[in-house]
């Protein structure tokens, strides 16, 4: 039987035409022949003055933007899909979606620090935005305990930088190798690219190891990981948690009340 799983990205897909066609060449790849990734992007009006780089080194601006991954979240449920994939890895408002949705809500980073676990003893992270750091630690460090975590470097170029590489590939993937190395020095065994337009780029290109170190291919695993979840649901009943603060499911009802009082359904996936 066959599943759909809503893709959610940070980004405007529709602006980045190279980008989300790399994107739909991976999905196809990885998902199983019977599962269908829709792939969604953010409001059209998102970034009429910063990409995301500029905004989501904020704790606010990412805070905020939040809010679109949970109406993304909402639509997907009600749409009749199978799933909700979060691709991005600081993964805005994760807990507040899994306590709306019944159906199974994976994410980014936490797929790729729980496939780190079965790779090597310690992960390590390659951002291109680096004022990130402290909640990819903290992302991390809620998934896999502290010792396992090497830590957050820069990986040395921009999100532009990386949109120009998919033209020409070579001269951006060796500054990613000389990079990794030098989170492998600071005792990284395993390795997650940071952002999703990184981590398609380097799948684009093959690029699965520096030296004797694996490279996560996070979108890889965050479909594999919603394929996991669908399947468990179907055979054993497994859904999440209703109980404590975190995990309680507020009414819809009300939710959508508070959604239209604060401006919030506006933004809304197919709404102008």
């Amino acid at each position: 039987m066959g599943m759909k799983i809503w893709h959610q990205s940070f980004t405007v897909l529709g602006q980045l035409p190279p980008y989300a066609a790399a994107l739909q060449a991976h999905f196809k790849k990885v998902a199983r022949a019977d599962t269908e990734v829709v792939m969604h992007g953010m409001h059209d009006e998102t970034y009429l003055t910063n990409y995301p780089g500029s905004d989501i080194r904020y704790a606010y601006m990412q805070y905020l933007h939040g809010q679109q991954f949970v109406m993304g979240g909402l639509a997907a449920e009600e749409a009749g899909f199978d799933a909700y994939a979060m691709m991005t890895i600081p993964e805005p408002a994760l807990r507040e979606v899994r306590s709306l949705l019944d159906i199974p809500v994976v994410a980014y980073g936490e797929s790729s620090y729980l496939a780190s676990t079965m790779l090597g003893q310690k992960v390590g992270v390659l951002l291109f935005i680096t004022e990130m750091a402290p909640v990819i630690r903290e992302n991390a460090e809620r998934v896999i305990a502290a010792h396992r975590f090497a830590g957050v470097r820069p990986v040395g170029f921009t999100f532009d930088d990386v949109l120009k590489a998919f033209e020409h590939p070579e001269p951006l993937l060796e500054k990613f190798r000389e990079s990794a190395r030098a989170l492998i020095r600071d005792g990284a065994d395993v390795i997650i690219p940071g952002e999703a337009p990184l981590c398609v780029l380097l799948a684009r290109n093959g690029v699965n190891r520096v030296d004797d170190v694996p490279i996560i291919d996070a979108l890889g695993a965050t479909i594999k990981m919603a394929e996991t979840m669908v399947d468990l649901k179907r055979s054993s009943g497994l859904s999440p948690s209703r109980r404590g603060y975190f995990m309680e499911k507020p009414p819809r009802e009300r939710v959508k009340e508070l959604l239209d009082l604060y401006g919030i359904s506006r933004l809304a996936p197919g709404k102008p």
